[in-house]
């Protein structure tokens, strides 16, 4: 066994008449262990929060998306749909126009998001049946188009979708010219009837009305232009090396973007909170520490005669350092191994049995998600380590001054 090592457990573990230093210890070992706790819980948290954001975003987002560089649509033909139908991996292609326009129902109005959708949209199967609360899952019946309309848009123009003679009015701002006095070209409007309401996620459902790709061409005259195309993969693909394959493909005129770039400025935000809740929790774990500091300070002070009997058997000034580091290295350990122990378990036990609500009523989730990460556990090892290192640097180099002493 490292010497070291064996000095440093002796030290910690055996029975000293000053018991005064012992209860230093226990409460140096306690605090490190609640604050791991913390530590834990909180970025877990943070993990759960990423992934329920994903998950709900997938549920509506497409799992590839395809826009322009430069400018908010672009134009297509036959060819270029091929050649990106024609990719391995790659299942449905939908066509999108997406733009905002104004709504009227009866005498309510609202700011709305239309996404025009080719007729295999359905086919993503991106508004779950599950999800549909009135009416159908289409864009059509016989023919003639039907709008899908978020829950929100519903509430708020108060549309019933059990009357069919009134239309949705549609209104599109176009870009004119400067110096239009009529009133009727500075806008396109368009009549639909309402098919069915879904409900999805809150940003989604205050917003978005999808209807066919024809009448959004035919509102937004937008002819052969799209503002983008929406990828299903196929089931197995590797959808990193399908998305590479589509970049090479379409060039650097097109982004290729993945569920989570789809939502950057979203999951950076995300992020960064928890990056900046991780550098708050270190401070904790300074302060923490600081128990540490003072249990070795005054071990120094009490261990001078074992000091000086080892300084005499030939001990230097490194082994006396490594002896005390050793011993904060450890009270470190032991208080951040059940910390993380006891972190984990709150966090599994929150996943199971959801006690901890997230304290809404129209909360998608009833318990607070949560999810442990491997490297959160590294991270905040490698923390406590870095930190206990720095605080035990001065009891150490005061141990070593004894060495010195006695060698003169």
């Amino acid at each position: 066994m490292n010497l070291s090592l064996f000095i440093a457990q002796r030290y910690l573990l055996s029975k000293r008449k000053k018991n005064f230093i012992n209860v230093i210890s226990i409460i140096s070992v306690v605090a490190v262990a609640i604050i791991t706790t913390a530590i834990i819980i909180v970025l877990s948290i943070f993990n759960g929060l990423g992934d329920l954001i994903q998950s709900l975003n997938n549920s509506f987002d497409p799992e590839i998306k395809i826009v322009a560089t430069k400018g908010k649509s672009f134009d297509i033909n036959d060819g270029f749909l091929k050649k990106v139908a024609a990719v391995p991996g790659v299942e449905v292609v939908t066509e999108v126009i997406q733009d905002f326009a104004y709504a009227r129902y009866n005498n309510a109005n609202q700011l709305v998001t239309v996404k025009g959708v080719s007729d295999n949209f359905i086919d993503q199967h991106r508004i779950p049946a599950q999800s549909m609360v009135e009416g159908e899952l289409l864009l059509k019946r016989k023919g003639v188009p039907r709008a899908l309309i978020g829950y929100g848009v519903k509430s708020t123009l108060s549309i019933s979708m059990e009357e069919d003679f009134h239309l949705l009015q549609l209104y599109y701002i176009k870009n004119v010219k400067s110096g239009v006095l009529d009133p009727s070209k500075l806008y396109t409007q368009k009549g639909i009837l309402p098919g069915g309401v879904f409900s999805i996620i809150q940003s989604f459902d205050e917003n978005y009305v999808v209807v066919p790709l024809e009448f959004a061409q035919e509102l937004m005259s937008y002819d052969n232009k799209r503002t983008s195309l929406e990828i299903k993969t196929r089931a197995g693909a590797d959808m990193v090396k399908v998305e590479k394959q589509l970049q090479a493909v379409l060039g650097d005129s097109f982004d290729v973007l993945n569920s989570e770039e789809q939502h950057q400025d979203v999951y950076r935000v995300l992020k960064l909170e928890k990056l900046f809740a991780f550098i708050a929790a270190v401070m904790l774990l300074i302060i923490g520490s600081i128990n540490i500091y003072f249990n070795l300070m005054m071990l120094a002070l009490d261990k001078k005669r074992d000091i000086t009997i080892l300084a005499a058997m030939g001990a230097d000034k490194g082994l006396l350092r490594k002896v005390f580091i050793t011993e904060g290295l450890l009270i470190a350990a032991i208080g951040t191994c059940t910390g993380l122990l006891l972190g984990a378990g709150i966090v599994l036990i929150q996943q199971k049995f959801g006690l901890i609500s997230m304290g809404m009523n129209s909360s998608v989730v009833d318990g607070y998600p949560v999810k442990l990460a491997f490297f959160d556990f590294v991270y905040v090892f490698l923390a406590m380590s870095a930190v206990t290192i720095f605080i035990s640097s001065r009891p150490a180099s005061l141990a070593a001054k004894v060495v010195s002493v006695q060698h003169l």
